[in-house]
């Protein structure tokens, strides 16, 4: 039979069938049993038959990541009116986004972190609200609570939820270290389940749904740490350091003369959702599983999988959250170099940003004045690629 090629309605996957097979089909990548094919609807009637990947599929994926670049190019444009140089910063922030994960941005009070997450805001038509954390802010302020409401019509007093802040698409936690552990654990179950459970009644989150946050280095007077489990839904950390000089004079300019360009919105709901859900479904060679699961082993401590630098320097390593970020971020470095499928290189580009917060210095590696980035970098070249 002559095979044709249909898409999923539900994640945009690809496949080439036999056209015998169109009764019969279920996503591989999603479970979903709609298809379309040159704009028809295709419903499966739930039997087992799978469709299969399509090989030729790379032209139209490859039309898809010209959208995925399109659209970090005209969110970094926009940004670009307000915020000066921090280029690392601001293409890690958006890959982040762009893969659905929440972010976290640490550096000291001053360098535009709030600015750019905001700006970030601005450049997409989603709903957007700021938390700013306070040593005597409550869970309830970030979630919601219930109130007693009398009925006009039956006169009954019930009760009401008042929805908080976090429901919103784009949630920034400012200065989430300045808030004791009780209430930042208040968005654990919004950053991992994306809803919220008030009074035994689950309230699901609108999508998409991201946390963005800042916090100040814990050498600063007045922070808490954060809880490891709580850093460990944060698929990216990313640090914000001093401008450069010339940049730096920019700023100055640019503030004085008050000439900071307007953000205009580039993207919708939708359309991140679509360039989300292709992430997911890149296809990914099992060598780069492989080289990013070594990476990760590499840092558990006392394990037989770890590296040297590792036992020496480390209290603890990451876990299989990391891995699968690991790739995860790596499909969207790939994406916005412009190729089909990730590389063991890309997964290396990831590391720094989702390894930093999810390993931890013992007090040899802090007393040597050692950094998270540094045990990494020195893993990087102590584990084979292939």
């Amino acid at each position: 039979m002559a095979e044709i090629k249909i898409e999923c309605t539900k994640c945009q996957a690809h496949y080439l069938i036999e056209k015998g097979d169109l009764e019969r089909l279920t996503c591989q990548n999603c479970g979903s049993r709609q298809f379309r094919q040159l704009g028809a609807s295709i419903a499966g009637d739930g039997g087992a038959a799978a469709a299969k990947p399509a090989e030729p599929a790379r032209a139209a994926a490859q039309v898809d990541i010209g959208r995925i670049r399109d659209l970090h190019d005209a969110i970094r444009g926009q940004i670009g009116r307000v915020i000066v140089g921090q280029e690392n910063v601001v293409e890690e922030l958006i890959a982040a986004v762009l893969c659905g994960g929440h972010c976290l941005l640490e550096g000291v009070p001053g360098l535009a972190k709030t600015l750019l997450i905001s700006s970030l805001a601005k450049s997409m038509s989603l709903t957007f609200r700021r938390i700013q954390f306070t040593p005597d802010l409550m869970p309830s302020d970030i979630t919601g609570t219930e109130i007693i409401q009398d009925d006009p019509e039956t006169g009954e007093r019930k009760f009401k939820f008042l929805r908080g802040p976090v429901f919103a698409n784009i949630v920034l936690a400012d200065e989430i270290n300045r808030t004791p552990p009780k209430t930042q654990a208040a968005l654990l179950e919004a950053m991992q389940e994306k809803q919220v459970s008030i009074g035994g009644v689950m309230h699901p989150l609108d999508q998409p749904f991201l946390v963005l946050a800042t916090q100040n280095p814990l050498e600063q007077e007045g922070t808490y740490p954060l809880p490891e489990a709580q850093q460990d839904r944060f698929l990216f950390k990313v640090f914000v350091d001093y401008p450069a000089d010339r940049e730096e004079i920019e700023i100055v300019r640019r503030s004085a003369a008050q000439s900071f360009g307007a953000i205009a919105s580039c993207c919708t709901g939708p359309d991140l959702l679509a360039m989300q859900r292709l992430m997911v479904a890149m296809p990914v060679a099992d060598a780069v599983i492989e080289y990013a699961n070594r990476l990760v082993r590499a840092t558990r401590v006392r394990t037989p999988d770890a590296r040297e630098v590792a036992n020496n320097y480390l209290s603890w390593g990451a876990g299989p959250r990391a891995t699968i970020n690991l790739v995860l971020a790596a499909r969207c470095f790939s994406a916005l170099a412009g190729r089909a499928t990730p590389s063991c290189d890309d997964v290396a580009r990831a590391a720094r940003p989702v390894l930093r917060h999810r390993i931890a210095l013992n007090y040899v590696g802090r007393a040597e004045g050692l950094t998270t980035d540094v045990v990494t970098d020195k893993l990087l070249a102590e584990v084979p690629k292939y």
